[in-house]
């Protein structure tokens, strides 16, 4: 018997598919193989974000679950999957520079903030006119290899298949199926293509693209991370990954020249000396975002043996460990969901 179905092997279905087989159940994951947004994503977490240095929602018990699901991963497999990096967040106004002191002041701040250093602190290759300072407890996640050991581990368990999925091929009554499966709850962890799905797409998402590069260069950079409105991640002393653009309107996964060349010239202001590089990959994907920045957690108020996992955006890597606690406790025990992932705040919204 299989207690769930999955729609999706991104990194919401991969998290979601191993909390659940860890707590005993029998999982599948349907997934066509291509790539996804997860796969393209650089997997930054990072507490503190926005012009305005805000804390995201909740990061006090969302990180420490990430880290935690991330080293059993890493046991597990044997490798490491987040590599904890500080950042360094280079001030772009002075009104960016006033809105840090005053977090800096604020308690509940402190453990990831650092000092603000003057523009006379200037550190290798950095234009800082305005100042930084660096903020702690961040780092990125390689999502690639991890989906990919994931995999593996779903496949060799018979708990994968690669298909192409079709909503036709779902049957609520008399009971759940799909082809030659009867799950005990179909579960859509398929990122922006749940626009398509015919019980969720009036959810309100708000699908942005955003491309990424990376770079060969051989000036010399701090081994940080740079956040600077776009970020750069150190991959080793010679290579960088640079990103991303945030595009509403284009919504494919073509790698464009604009893209490009507006990530470039963003990497230009603030180390000019890092003009001599060597493209190595430039990728485009699509991010699942949401119109109020929350995710979509639940199930279908009418049919109740389908559910929804997605809406993570920008932030998956670090929503989608304590997420998939969270919403194995719905499945599994029934608890409640946390209002602020439940999607019953967008009820009114669903047609039927």
């Amino acid at each position: 018997m299989i207690d769930f179905l999955i729609i999706g092997q991104g990194l919401a279905g991969s998290l979601l598919a191993w909390e659940l087989i860890q707590r005993g159940c029998k999982v599948v994951i349907v997934d066509n193989g291509q790539e996804n947004a997860s796969q393209v994503a650089a997997g930054l977490i990072n507490p503190v974000t926005g012009m305005r240095f805000v804390k995201s929602a909740d990061v006090d018990t969302l990180l420490p679950a990430a880290k935690h699901c991330y080293s059993q991963l890493a046991d597990f497999f044997q490798q490491a999957f987040y590599i904890e990096k500080p950042m360094l967040r280079i001030f772009r106004s002075g009104s960016e520079l006033i809105n840090a002191g005053k977090r800096l002041n604020t308690p509940d701040y402190q453990a990831y903030l650092g000092d603000i250093q003057p523009p006379s602190n200037a550190t290798d290759n950095l234009a800082t006119p305005f100042g930084f300072l660096e903020q702690r407890q961040t780092g990125y996640l390689l999502t690639r290899p991890l989906l990919s050991c994931l995999k593996a581990f779903f496949i060799a368990k018979d708990s994968y298949r690669q298909a192409d999925f079709d909503y036709r091929d779902v049957q609520l009554q008399p009971s759940l199926r799909w082809q030659d499966i009867s799950p005990k709850q179909i579960i859509f962890c398929e990122g922006h293509q749940a626009t398509q799905n015919p019980w969720f797409s009036y959810l309100p998402f708000q699908p942005v693209k955003g491309e990424i590069l990376t770079l060969e260069h051989q000036t010399q950079l701090p081994d940080k991370i740079l956040n600077y409105g776009n970020w750069l991640i150190p991959l080793n002393s010679h290579r960088i990954r640079i990103g991303a653009t945030f595009d509403r309107e284009n919504l494919n996964t073509q790698a464009t020249e604009q893209g490009k060349n507006d990530l470039l010239n963003a990497l230009n202001l603030i180390s000019p000396g890092l003009t001599q590089t060597t493209l190595i990959d430039h990728l485009a994907g699509i991010r699942p975002c949401t119109l109020d920045k929350q995710p979509l957690i639940g199930l279908h108020p009418q049919h109740n043996e389908i559910a929804i996992f997605n809406g993570f955006g920008a932030k998956g890597s670090l929503q989608i460990p304590k997420c998939s606690q969270y919403f194995a406790d719905v499945l599994l025990n029934g608890t409640p969901l946390p209002n602020t992932y439940n999607i019953q705040r967008h009820y009114e919204k669903l047609r039927y």
